[in-house]
């Protein structure tokens, strides 16, 4: 049976981690570019926002990335080599509204976009664009607290509809948000949030998610009326949590896990906030602020797809006295002895993915597109300049065979894979760029050196035969 004929497979990226000319065309500034590389990446406490300026003296890696705002056509034309379906990236924000308050679109940032997509499409390339990857321009995080004001859900649906208008003959599937869950755990990078003192930093949190998922239900709304053959998609940081061992107690804290993040997406999904969120929220005395209507707009604007990205599975105990976490991973984890780890410390499940779809499949039963997945690894040239990154093609084969199997074993409905990292990037949780996930080497270093030349992994050839073979061989 195999995947279905128009699957859609490709590569994933974000404009804070690929795009670069920061002072480019206008654009302006966001949260993800004042954070300096090795400096601490998630303030709380900042005070005001003096703190969140660009200081000369440090090296912020989002200001160049890897250049693809001037190198955007060498980029897609070996994607096409590759032959991708599918590019999942994102608008960054501040590159359609500096501020976030302008009331014209900046047509600088709006003609890049319109050449971007054209390349795409000149390949039979089709752009899945992510609407907001954690970028928040930095004048409303100053003004009104980023996502805490209700003020930004109406700035963020004026932003959708200029690009939803701009871009509704080359674009059809959209993600309103990216790991919409990050919020809970990397409030400043994921959504801008900074607290003062004082703040009840869980209220702010879920009172900021519920003004990201009006704004959502919003963006969907307009996005059917301007093209009612947009196919609008959530987007979760998934990954099971599983239960330590078989008492009880485990696997009811493994379930308690699972919906800190299905939270988000039963609400996107399914139009309302379930029972178990409400007695949550109850009784950590959080009293969220909505609006008569919001109700209604949850209810009636709920997503076509669910989307995610997957690279880890998780465990949990509720055994106080069990601690070893994982290093490296966003999720406090339990260390899985029968699991190894990448370099990072993200411990390396196939079966996860499976298990992650089948769970997210049975819980909403609408169709799965998989937006991340890949390994985060030191690339090392060889004495010839290439790179065989086997371990990365053995990394990729066994989560597409688990993937294959959720598919052809299970039913699940998938429409498309787009791996993470398909061209290398600095990494949005620590800056670096050793951390390196592409099938395209970019040199480019941690300290910002380098003659940003692309040149293709072992791995770029090696996923071209998947694709051919529309994941047949994996050998």
């Amino acid at each position: 049976m195999g995947f279905r004929k128009d699957f859609l497979w490709g590569g994933a990226t974000a404009a804070n981690q690929c795009e670069g000319g920061y002072k480019e065309g206008k654009r302006g500034l966001s949260n993800v570019d004042v954070q300096p590389f090795g400096k601490d990446r998630f303030p709380v406490g900042m005070g005001k926002m003096k703190m969140f300026e660009c200081d000369e003296n440090h090296y912020y890696p989002s200001h160049e990335a890897i250049d693809m705002y001037n190198h955007y056509k060498e980029d897609i034309a070996l994607f096409a080599e590759m032959g991708f379906k599918c590019y999942r990236l994102s608008i960054a924000w501040t590159r359609i509204f500096p501020t976030g308050e302008e009331t014209t679109p900046n047509e600088e940032g709006l003609k890049f976009y319109d050449d971007l997509f054209d390349e795409c499409l000149k390949y039979g390339i089709e752009p899945l664009v992510t609407i907001c990857h954690f970028d928040v321009p930095m004048n409303l995080v100053e003004k009104y607290g980023a996502w805490r004001s209700r003020k930004l859900v109406d700035l963020y649906v004026r932003y959708c509809e200029a690009i939803f208008t701009r871009f509704k003959d080359k674009v059809k599937y959209w993600l309103t948000f990216n790991e919409i869950n990050m919020i809970l755990h990397l409030p400043f990078v994921g959504a801008g949030l900074y607290f003062e003192e004082g703040d009840n930093e869980e209220e702010v949190k879920y009172q900021a998610a519920h003004h990201q998922l009006v704004a959502s239900a919003l963006a969907t709304k307009l996005a059917h009326e301007i093209n009612p053959k947009f196919k609008i998609g959530c987007m979760l940081a998934a990954g099971n949590t599983y239960a330590n061992t078989c008492a009880p107690e485990d696997v009811f804290k493994s379930i308690q896990k699972d919906r800190e993040n299905y939270f988000f997406i039963d609400v996107q999904s399914r139009g309302y906030y379930p029972a178990y969120a409400l007695k949550e929220l109850e009784r950590k005395g959080i009293s969220l602020k909505m609006k008569k209507e919001d109700e209604e707009i949850l209810r009636e604007n709920t997503v076509d797809f669910i989307s995610f990205s997957y690279y880890s599975s998780r465990l949990t105990s509720a055994d106080p006295e069990i601690s070893a976490t994982t290093e490296g991973n966003v999720f406090a984890t339990l260390k899985n002895p029968y699991l190894k780890a990448s370099e990072w410390g993200w411990q390396i499940d196939p079966l996860g993915l499976r298990i992650t779809m089948n769970s997210l499949y049975d819980r909403y039963q609408k169709p799965l597109f998989i937006v991340e997945n890949g390994l985060g690894a030191v690339d090392i040239p060889d004495e010839h300049g290439e790179i065989n990154d086997d371990y990365r093609i053995e990394y990729l084969r066994q989560h597409i065979k688990a993937m294959k199997d959720a598919v052809e074993l299970d039913g699940v409905d998938l429409w498309g894979y787009t791996s993470w990292g398909c061209i290398d990037l600095i990494s949005a949780s620590t800056g670096e760029m050793k951390k390196r996930y592409g099938y395209i080497y970019v040199d480019k270093n941690n300290d910002g050196s380098g003659t940003l030349k692309r040149s293709k992994k072992k791995s770029f050839n090696w996923y071209k035969k998947v694709i051919a073979t529309n994941g047949e061989d994996l050998a």
